[in-house]
């Protein structure tokens, strides 16, 4: 083998690798690597959510929730509460809730499913008051089926609420992650 050739072999390895550093660079990330707020962004501070309903502790498992999904999947020190030395607080109201019934048992004339909907607005806001990222329409729902046994009732409203407290949580981390 002469020398060229070896050169040869050389250039292209040495341009092998530069180009799988250059495709391994195309924004795969690992988990919780991809926290794309603003840099300095340590601290988020995420008060009780406020609501316009009438519905009882929605907005204390929507915001546990939160709390707990930003936890998991970010690095952040998240503080529960509105703290002013928070480099960002994150707002949210919930606009609506309703239950309406989805299906109708003809036996016991009742209504045996039901449907939760509600309306979520968000804000991110940091400490100097610009708007990071803004949402005022998250709609999700959740079905859950009604015991009409009174002996064995269980109320099924609240796990149906943290289920969709959980994938409001999920989609709503992941858009203000992914939104920078």
């Amino acid at each position: 083998m002469g020398r060229r050739s070896k050169t040869k072999q050389y250039v292209c390895c040495v341009a092998l690798v530069i180009l799988s550093a250059f495709v391994a660079g195309c924004g795969y990330h690992t988990m919780g690597g991809a926290t794309h707020l603003p840099q300095g962004t340590r601290t988020l501070s995420v008060p009780v959510f406020a609501t316009r309903t009438t519905s009882n502790h929605t907005e204390t498992v929507m915001t546990q929730a939160v709390v707990r999904e930003l936890l998991t999947r970010t690095r952040l020190r998240v503080l529960p509460s509105d703290n002013p030395d928070a480099d960002a607080v994150l707002h949210g109201t919930i606009v609506s809730q309703t239950v309406a019934p989805l299906t109708y048992n003809s036996v016991t004339q009742e209504s045996s499913s039901f449907l939760i909907t509600v309306v979520v607005a968000v804000r991110l806001v940091a400490r100097d008051g610009h708007v990071l990222y803004q949402n005022d329409n998250y709609v999700f729902r959740q079905q859950y089926q009604s015991t009409t046994d009174l002996t064995t009732y269980l109320d099924e409203d609240p796990a149906a609420m943290a289920r969709l407290s959980r994938d409001l949580a999920h989609a709503l981390v992941a858009d203000m992650l992914e939104s920078f």
